[in-house]
């Protein structure tokens, strides 16, 4: 099973790629980056289930006006 800093090595570039796409702004998308990792960590128990609601949090932050 991976720790958490291997998923977030893993998969920190293509989630902040994806909200770069939605966003179009660097620091906008790399705080949003952020904030997905620490709320996916935070309520997820189960590593193997981390990365289906990684790309799920990072859209939701992005819909509901979490960027500044």
């Amino acid at each position: 099973m991976q720790n958490i800093e291997q998923i977030y090595k893993e998969y920190f570039g293509t989630v902040y790629k994806y909200l770069y796409c939605l966003t179009h702004n660097e620091d906008i998308a790399e705080e949003l980056t952020q904030e997905t990792f620490y709320r996916a960590i935070k309520s997820i128990h189960n590593f193997k289930m981390i990365v289906k609601y990684l790309y799920g949090y990072a859209k939701l932050l992005k819909i509901f006006g979490m960027m500044s």
